[in-house]
This record gives structure tokens, C-alpha cells and sequence, in this order.
């Protein structure tokens, strides 16, 4: 077998002559990006550099909400969640890629390739009811703005977010356990910087016809779901702010829906390409696993800030409040 791989051989008797040796895969290999060491440094020097913004960005945006009571509201309560699962997302495969972008040995076990593979599920599905969830928030301050506070209550929002980490645990585990059932005998190498479902299940020596159904179901009724909930609360959203009479409010209205737009935008795009077409590999796919997992993480606390005036002045008074910290420290 390959390097790092690791076959457990068996032996299958009858009537005490051995018939058959099957072997099992319990590591796998990741072919990564690329193979050549140049190109290796650079994708370690960019997934570093995006990597530590991503740090940097979505703590940022939970430390200012967290600070300034001025954002204790369920809209920046929602979007520092969002850092939360953005900066969860990129740490489930960015550091391992980083490891191997330097080192050689590009192995994963099998046990932490399933778990890798839920985890990106169970933390991408939670990220996708959110996104619902702000844009019902969304919904209700335009539409509903005198009844805002009574509808959007501290215990509704803990509710609406528990219900979002739960539906994210169920399409995780969806996804992760039909791969658990497969049989992998060889080959072992995985054409991806992680363990993603399209690029492991062709590994698969057994039938995967019920791993295929399975996850176009999941995937399936997890996008009509959120699909179907943004189109109506969009739909409702623009109706409103159309019947707005002053320009300014219909500005203000829109420039409120527009970073939420533009993050749904950037994070179904690639995931309905990947995942709502038949299961087939395409040269494709390892960029736009790069887009998601990574850049949109980074642009995401961008987005919402460089477009929202009461964040940007929050995190100025924040770093104004260290550096009076500082020159009091000092004197």
C-alpha cells in the first residue's frame, strides 16, 4: 500500500480453507492542492494569512458586541454567532491543510476523516439556518417594527439559535453517517485538502447508492428549507420597503437587507454547486472548497462591517478604551 496508508488484512475460511484476503483502509491519504513543493509555500502563506484575518476579524466583531451594550440587540447577537461558526468552519480544515502544506506526510485516519467531514456538515448546516434566521430577523424590524422587541425576545432568540445548532447537528450527522457504513479497501487517496464527502465516497469499494440518496435528500431538504424561508422574507422585505416614502428610509432599509444579501449570496453559491449536482468530481471543486471554507470566513466580518456605521463606531470606541488601557498602564 502507499505511503501512510494502512490495510488490515482478513481472512474469510471455509470449511477451513482460506478463500479470500479483503484488506481495509484505516488511513488516508490527501493529495492536497498541489504536489509541487513551490506551490506548497504559497498556499501556506495564503491560507496563513487568511487564516489568522479570520481569527482576527470574527474576534474582533465578538469582543465589540460583546463590549459595547449598544449592540445587545438579537441582530448583533445573530451576527456574532455567525463569527462564531465562521471562525468553527475554517478551523475544522485550515489548520490540518496547513500541517500538510509543510510536511510530507498528508495522512488521516479514517475515524478523523468521518469526523471532520460532521463537523463541516454540522457547523455549514447551523451557518445555513442562520442565515435564515437573520433574514427573518430582517423581516420583522421592516415589517414589523413596533412589535420588534416583543417578537425578537432575549428567549425567542436563544430558542431560534438552539433550533439552528440542532437542525446543524441533524444534517451533520445526516451527511457523516451513511459515509460510516462504506467499506474502503483501496485506494486511499483522497483528491482534496480535506475529507469531503464527493472526494471519500468514490473511495468506496461497496454500493453507494444509499450514501448518494441520502445526502441528496439531506442536502435537498436542508436548501429547500432555507431557500423557500429567504425568498418569503425577502419577497416581504422589498414589498415593505418599497411602500417606504422617503428615499432616505428606503436607503436605510436596503443598506440593512444588503450585507445580509450579499454573505447568502457568497455562501450558497458554491455549496449549491458542489452539492446539488450528481456526485461527480470536477477540477473545480478544490477552489471553490478553498472560497468556502476559508475566504468567505474572512470577508464575512467585512461585509457587515464596512457597511454598518453603528458597528464601525463600536470598534473604534473599543480600540480607543485599549489605547487609554495602554497610556494608563504606561504612566
Amino acid at each position: 500500500m502507499g505511503e501512510g496508508g494502512q490495510w488490515i488484512a482478513h481472512v474469510d475460511k471455509v470449511e477451513g480453507v482460506a478463500v479470500r484476503n479483503e484488506t481495509r483502509v484505516t488511513q488516508f491519504i490527501l493529495l492536497g492542492l498541489s504536489n509541487n513543493p513551490g506551490l506548497q509555500i504559497i498556499f501556506f502563506l495564503l491560507f496563513l494569512v487568511m487564516y489568522l484575518g479570520t481569527i482576527a476579524g470574527n474576534l474582533l466583531i465578538m469582543t465589540t458586541i460583546y463590549m459595547d451594550s449598544q449592540l445587545h440587540t438579537p441582530m448583533y447577537f445573530f451576527l456574532s454567532n455567525l463569527s462564531f461558526i465562521d471562525l468553527g468552519f475554517s478551523t475544522v480544515t485550515v489548520p490540518r491543510a496547513l500541517v500538510h502544506f509543510l510536511f510530507p506526510r498528508k495522512t488521516i485516519s479514517l475515524s478523523d476523516c468521518i469526523a471532520q467531514l460532521f463537523f463541516m456538515h454540522f457547523i455549514g448546516g447551523a451557518e445555513s439556518f442562520l442565515l435564515v434566521l437573520m433574514a427573518y430577523d430582517r423581516y420583522v424590524a421592516i415589517c414589523n417594527p413596533l412589535r420588534y422587541t416583543t417578537i425578537m425576545n432575549r428567549r425567542v432568540c436563544l430558542l431560534l439559535m438552539g433550533s439552528s445548532w440542532g437542525g446543524g447537528f441533524i444534517h451533520g450527522f445526516g451527511q457523516a453517517f451513511p459515509i460510516v457504513q462504506l467499506s474502503f479497501c483501496g485506494p486511499n487517496q483522497i483528491d482534496h485538502f480535506f475529507c469531503e464527502g464527493h472526494a471519500l465516497s468514490v473511495l468506496a469499494c461497496s454500493s453507494t447508492f444509499f450514501s448518494e440518496i441520502v445526502d441528496r435528500v439531506n442536502g435537498g431538504i436542508l436548501a429547500i428549507i432555507c431557500f423557500s424561508v429567504l425568498v418569503v422574507s425577502y419577497t416581504y422585505i422589498i414589498s415593505t420597503v418599497l411602500k417606504i416614502q422617503s428615499a432616505e428610509g428606503r436607503q436605510k432599509a436596503f443598506s440593512t437587507c444588503g450585507s445580509h444579501l450579499l454573505v447568502v449570496t457568497l455562501f450558497y453559491g458554491p455549496i449549491v454547486f458542489l452539492y446539488m449536482r450528481p456526485p461527480v468530481i470536477f477540477d473545480a471543486d478544490k477552489l471553490l472548497s478553498v472560497f468556502y471554507t476559508i475566504v468567505i470566513p474572512l470577508l464575512n466580518p467585512c461585509i457587515y462591517t464596512l457597511k454598518n456605521e453603528k458597528a464601525r463606531n463600536a470598534m473604534k470606541k473599543l480600540g480607543g478604551r485599549k489605547v487609554s488601557s495602554l497610556r494608563t498602564n504606561k504612566n
